[in-house]
């Protein structure tokens, strides 16, 4: 019998070596970027059909990753070439951004990762390096505008209020403005108005489905827990809208109590489930999913979040925990990428590194990156869809690689939590 084919289902065992206490060197993965730069730009094919899914899986994802680079100190040499490549895909993704049939389309227009309100979010910010501060503010107010369709609580008939496609995902992508361009690219009231939607739409449905939490959302009617489309991302971003929570007292007290329960959900092993109705009976072992977009991997940006938020250890322990499963079987079989792939488990690592200080992090993250370029993991891993990709391909790696570099500023792409 083939060996490889008595592994685990979805993940590589890990051979490797943990911590012992020594002084973590950091290791220069420019040549391995660069390597993986010229796979993407001599591979990845530039047509309006490469924008479907957007910065996910999309031609602005890998034109977000050269505008990252071009901002690294790492790339100083290579920032003109970087963000030309950028330009030169985010010209297509803004055509097919503008096309008809997507603008109309109602998924589109507020959705950050999967639809308009990213590409014009990226874009913003790419002109803005390009010093071309007239299409900046183009895009920033295509960004702005947004936030009038997804106000009302059941502008989506699927649900409005997750990551991808729902008020979440755009609340994500104006704090990562924020941050980016040091512009609030709405004022603080519209911004708790959208925070307020997501809270009575939760409200509503945990009362419709008498849920033991006062806040509850789903999506294509599954209760996901997770990063991706779940109520763990919705959290984080409540959590994260400066003063938002110290202005309602009986927001924080629900965003609390729905954090507390999610919190003791977590299985002895560290991992979490993936929705609601999992909470019977955990999967077969060889079926859990620990990725960023379901299960530990994603969680632990709640859990890290509310730690710095309210100040309690508890959820620092169970971001350790996730930390755990994640080094016991984060070396994915599904690829490279970051939401289900190899780079993604390594986030969880720097996320700790930077929330704890402890080289073990550090010296777990790199151990991490090294299995990408194995043997094994080339001949065995399997290929994306999108292999080239922001979310699922190299795309998402390199942005992995170079944040290895600057471990005590790396963040998740769009996800930082120290903002």
């Amino acid at each position: 019998m083939d060996k490889e084919n008595e592994l685990p289902k979805r993940y590589f065992p890990n051979a490797y070596s943990d911590y012992h206490g020594t002084q973590v060197i950091l290791y220069d993965w420019k040549p391995r970027i660069k390597e993986f730069v010229k796979i993407i730009t001599t591979r990845q094919s530039v047509t309006l059909r490469d924008c479907d899914g957007g910065l996910y899986v999309g031609l602005s994802g890998i034109s977000y990753v050269f505008w990252y680079l071009a901002h690294s100190p790492h790339f100083t040499a290579e920032r003109v070439e970087y963000l030309k490549h950028a330009q030169s895909l985010m010209q297509i993704a803004l055509q097919h951004a503008q096309a008809p049939e997507v603008q109309f389309d109602p998924t589109m227009k507020a959705g950050f990762l999967l639809g308009n309100a990213g590409v014009y979010a990226v874009a913003s910010s790419l002109y803005a390096a390009l010093g071309d501060q007239e299409l900046c503010h183009k895009y920033l107010q295509s960004y702005a505008a947004a936030a009038t369709h997804c106000q009302p609580i059941h502008f989506l008939r699927c649900g409005g209020d997750e990551l991808f496609v729902g008020r979440a995902g755009f609340i994500c992508g104006a704090l990562w403005l924020r941050k980016t361009l040091s512009v609030d690219i709405l004022p603080q009231e519209r911004m708790f108005s959208l925070c307020d939607a997501i809270i009575q739409s939760g409200r509503e449905y945990s009362l419709r489905q008498r849920s033991p939490v006062p806040l509850m959302y789903a999506y294509y009617d599954t209760e996901y827990l997770g990063a991706a489309h779940g109520i763990s991302a919705i959290l984080q971003m409540l959590m994260s809208v400066p003063d938002y929570l110290l202005s309602r007292p009986d927001v924080s007290r629900d965003v609390k109590t729905t954090l507390d329960f999610l919190t003791s959900l977590q299985q002895p092993n560290g991992n979490y489930p993936c929705a609601m109705d999992e909470l019977g009976g955990r999967r077969p072992e060889p079926e859990e999913l620990i990725h960023w977009c379901h299960g530990a991997p994603g969680v632990v940006y709640m859990l890290a979040k509310a730690y710095l938020v309210f100040k309690e250890d508890k959820y620092l322990h169970a971001c350790l925990k996730c930390g755990e499963i994640t080094w016991q079987k984060g070396l994915l079989r599904k690829g490279p990428g970051i939401c289900h792939g190899v780079s993604g488990s390594g986030y969880v690592f720097l996320l700790l590194y930077r929330l704890t200080g402890d080289q073990r992090h550090l010296h777990r993250a790199q151990q991490f990156a090294s299995f990408i370029f194995t043997e094994q993991f080339h001949r065995h891993s399997r290929q994306p869809d999108c292999p080239y990709s922001l979310f699922e391909g190299l795309a998402g790696t390199v942005c992995f690689l170079a944040d290895l570099m600057q471990p005590e500023k790396a963040s998740f792409p769009f996800f930082d939590i120290f903002s």
